[in-house]
């Protein structure tokens, strides 16, 4: 006798498709650094062309829909936070963008080098910041700390 799982909707499909990125989050190895170079690659077509206004619209939505994904995901991976998530890593790299008016190759590169850098390292008080919130808000709240601490950086060095 084998147990079988019923069917995921159409919504969880979805959810877990945004969370992911698709087969981004399933990158074998560093799936986080994987979502993060998605979003400093599409960022000059994406992101940065909008104006201060636009670009504020799209980190509230991708805040707030990607959180919706990411709780849906955990429960459907049954863990907290699971790796496979990476949208989290779209908002925080595209908040360590912020501070570009231009895409200059360099500016990007450095962004997302400072980005990884504090998301994998998680100072105070970007890991205690995962606790504020629950579910997926818990999940984005730490990449967009970590984003803004890095846009803060990146502006000082420009």
């Amino acid at each position: 006798m084998t147990s079988t799982t019923p069917p995921m909707s159409v919504s969880d499909r979805l959810a877990l498709w945004t969370a992911t990125l698709g087969p981004v989050g399933r990158f074998p190895v560093v799936p986080g650094t994987a979502g993060s170079a998605v979003a400093a690659l599409a960022a000059p077509w994406v992101f940065l062309p909008l104006g201060p206004a636009g670009r504020l619209l799209v980190l509230a939505l991708v805040f707030v829909l990607g959180a919706m994904a990411a709780s849906r995901a955990e429960t459907l991976l049954g863990r907290k936070d699971p790796g496979p998530v990476v949208i989290d890593e779209v908002l925080g790299q595209w908040m360590a963008l912020l501070p570009l008016s231009a895409a200059e190759p360099w500016a990007i590169l450095l962004a997302f080098v400072l980005f990884r850098i504090l998301d994998m390292t998680k100072p105070p008080p970007i890991r205690q910041s995962e606790r504020w919130l629950p579910g997926g808000y818990g999940v984005m709240i730490d990449d967009a700390l970590a984003g803004a601490a890095s846009a803060l950086v990146l502006w000082a060095i420009w």
